[in-house]
């Protein structure tokens, strides 16, 4: 008999990134910094360090210790993972049976609920309200009817940028015996982290990455903070050697120069606030055509009537944003990318309401 693929796997298609040669990327929410000198030089003589016939540090004490360092949480809490995706992976597959009630938000990073599937959890899904902010209460009203055991979600959110309070996330935490899971990749650019809250909870793991503010997402570095029980846990049911050694020398370098790090997200910030003031420029003009939801990450969320036709453009252009359907992420990039963005967002926009032709 011909070997069958089982029912969860069968009907799945692999991750496609948007791949090919674009002078402007603005799609993957990745840092437009470069390392200077300074850090150029120090990343060479990590790796060079490296004893390539090695095994890497299996829980990557000195990579956690650093980021704990940066982060002001206790190294003992902390996980590295190659990546959060791989953490999300583990976190799902450890605390979820079959059966078990997952609940996420929509919209929201589309990967928690894959990841769900394949722990065949029972999917939740709860719809966040028209504007796209968050009702606790219908969080914990819904895991309460659904017996969730887990509550998984992006704090600020990817895609929409916005935000919840900490105190929120907290009265969520403290209402509901569930685990709660909270993604804060791009917390960085927020000031809402409940990383300080993790030792007093025993629901509560909070995620982070390198992949955003500290401009490493090649390394496929990730980070999972938790109390002393939960991480015991996920040091457990991870594979022995998941981070390897470069992409832990070379953390290492990053994360041991807090200020470097610092420096790069306030340069982030600058370019976020600046093409946020654009957008909004573009949004005033063109009302009815586009609006800016969200800017709290390092990326706009934004409504566009004409969102598919908006991508097409600027992809002929050699610009990629990422669409939405209906909606446009567009990430912060140098202040050339920017003023090149904005300057053919305006000549699309210009000429589709006055019917000339594109």
């Amino acid at each position: 008999m011909p070997f069958e693929l089982n029912t969860k796997i069968k009907n799945l298609t692999p991750y496609e990134p948007i791949t090919g040669d674009y002078r402007i990327r603005l799609d993957a929410n990745e840092s437009f910094v470069r390392p200077n000198p300074e850090m150029a030089q120090k990343i060479l003589q990590a790796v060079e360090a490296v004893d390539l016939r090695r095994y890497p540090d299996s829980c990557a004490r000195e990579l956690c210790r650093s980021f704990a360092a940066v982060y002001g949480v206790d190294p003992e809490l902390v996980t590295a993972g190659n990546g959060s995706d791989e953490l999300i992976s583990l976190i799902t597959n450890a605390f979820l049976q079959k059966g078990d009630a997952l609940l996420t938000l929509e919209p929201d990073f589309s990967m928690y609920a894959f990841y769900g599937s394949l722990a065949e959890a029972e999917s939740v899904i709860l719809e966040k309200r028209p504007d796209f902010s968050v009702d606790v209460d219908a969080i914990i009203s819904t895991a309460r009817e659904k017996q969730a055991r887990l509550i998984l979600f992006s704090n600020p959110c990817n895609p929409t940028s916005l935000g919840i309070p900490a105190a929120e996330v907290q009265r969520l935490a403290e209402n509901t015996d569930a685990l709660v899971v909270v993604d804060e990749a791009y917390m960085d650019f927020y000031n809402q982290s409940v990383l300080d809250l993790v030792p007093r909870y025993d629901n509560l793991i909070v995620l982070r990455t390198c992949s955003k503010a500290a401009g490493m997402a090649s390394l496929r570095l990730g980070f999972a903070v938790a109390n002393a029980v939960l991480t015991k846990v996920l040091r457990a049911v991870k594979s022995p050697y998941n981070v390897n050694a470069v992409s832990q020398a070379i953390g290492r370098a990053v994360l041991s120069d807090p200020a470097y790090v610092r420096a790069g997200i306030a340069k982030i910030i600058v370019s976020r606030d600046a093409l946020l003031e654009s957008l909004w420029g573009i949004e005033g003009n063109y009302p009815q055509e586009f609006q800016v939801l969200g800017g709290n990450c390092n990326f706009m969320f934004c409504k566009a009537a004409r969102a598919e036709e908006i991508f097409e453009y600027l992809k002929q252009q050699s610009i990629i944003i990422r669409n939405f359907g209906g909606f446009l992420r567009i990430t912060a990039g140098t202040e050339a990318e920017n003023a090149a963005l904005i300057e053919k967002l305006e000549a699309f926009l210009g000429k589709a309401t006055s019917q000339e032709p594109l």
